[in-house]
């Protein structure tokens, strides 16, 4: 059975008999797992390894875990910084920062890997333009050679991991206000001034960059549907000039950027036939049966190609996860993301010297 386009969530911690039925409709290609679902790192090893079962190949299972704001594990796993964080330390030593960001990206990736998960998406980079409350501090930076160069270490410290970047959210959704999980943002400029928002991309697709999620963000000087659910976005400016080969997902569909668009059978028709390879539909279990149901989606060779090519590499079995933490390496990275965390000191307070 080949990896459908539809990617859904399961309710909670364990698998229910719904689950499994939804889990293995050929049209289902993927889960996103969130804090609903995780307990403690033994058991959602578990839930991962039930999903893992179901299918062969088997199905690809995500999770949100940027760091910061963003992170859906916590117990028994390292809580990471936000990623302003490192643009902060880039600003004092960018060799230094760049080094962080591998190493934060290992160590996000290989604790994921650990448990069986193959995507975390992340990261982020959108440009910190300081308007978006959803962005703030998930942002890098404000300048794209700087979101571009960390975004590509910590790109690095994911692959060697053996796991996947995906880079959100395409084209970009730092210069609007409002938040597409509750509204439909549109941002005015034209796409000569958008450069800075795909410099970013550019870098990291020349450096091999797996996979992309795009933005319910409307740029109606460029198309009047958002970027997710628009064939000039997807199948124009991402594949055809920035020449991006890898997996496209759409941001979730069931969110309220895309709800002026059609209802949830729409807007899986309009982001497929756009070029998105991945249909998130989370929370709506109803929603899920009714594009099931509807035949509008095929799934394609091709397509599935992509999904099949974002699985975790060397994958670690549940019962090796609490080695993970004796290695060298785990303990270099957790202790560069301590120093990311340790507060400046307060030169105020410094004593003066004669």
């Amino acid at each position: 059975m080949t990896l459908g386009p539809l990617m859904v969530d399961v309710a909670g911690r364990s698998l229910l008999p719904e689950d499994r039925d939804v889990l293995e409709h050929p049209l289902v290609g993927s889960v996103i797992l969130f804090t609903r679902n995780f307990d403690n790192g033994e058991q959602v090893a578990r839930l991962v390894a039930e999903i893992r079962a179901l299918r062969r190949p088997p199905l690809l299972i995500a999770v949100d875990h940027e760091g910061g704001r963003v992170q859906r594990f916590r117990r028994d796993f390292t809580v990471l910084p936000p990623m302003r964080l490192l643009g902060r330390a880039y600003d004092a030593d960018p060799h230094r920062a760049r080094d962080a960001a591998r190493q934060v990206g290992w160590l996000l990736g290989a604790e994921l890997r650990a448990i069986g998960v193959d995507l975390a998406f992340a990261p982020v980079v959108d440009l910190d333009y300081g308007v978006s409350e959803i962005i703030g501090d998930r942002a890098f930076h404000r300048d794209p050679a700087v979101v571009a160069a960390l975004a590509v270490a910590l790109m690095s410290g994911l692959r060697e991991a053996g796991m996947a970047a995906t880079a959100k959210h395409f084209p970009g959704h730092g210069a609007v206000v409002a938040d597409s999980h509750v509204a439909l943002p549109t941002d005015r400029r034209e796409f000569a001034d958008l450069e800075p928002d795909l410099l970013p991309y550019r870098r990291m697709i020349a450096n091999g960059l797996p996979s992309i999620m795009a933005a319910h963000v409307v740029f109606p000087e460029i198309d009047s549907l958002p970027a997710s659910l628009s064939a000039r976005w997807i199948g124009g400016i991402l594949r055809q000039d920035l020449d991006f080969r890898g997996a496209v997902f759409a941001d979730d569909l069931s969110m309220a950027g895309a709800a002026a668009f059609g209802d949830i059978v729409e807007r899986c028709r309009l982001a497929y036939a756009a070029g998105c390879d991945v249909l998130p539909v989370c929370n709506d279990r109803a929603a899920v049966h009714r594009v099931l149901d509807s035949g509008v989606i095929e799934a394609e060779p091709v397509r599935a190609l992509r999904l099949a090519r974002l699985h975790g590499r060397g994958f670690v079995s549940p019962s090796t996860a609490a080695d993970l933490r004796q290695s060298s390496q785990w303990q270099l990275c957790r202790a560069a993301v301590d120093d990311l965390l340790r507060p400046p000191p307060d030169l105020s307070l410094a004593e003066e010297t004669p």
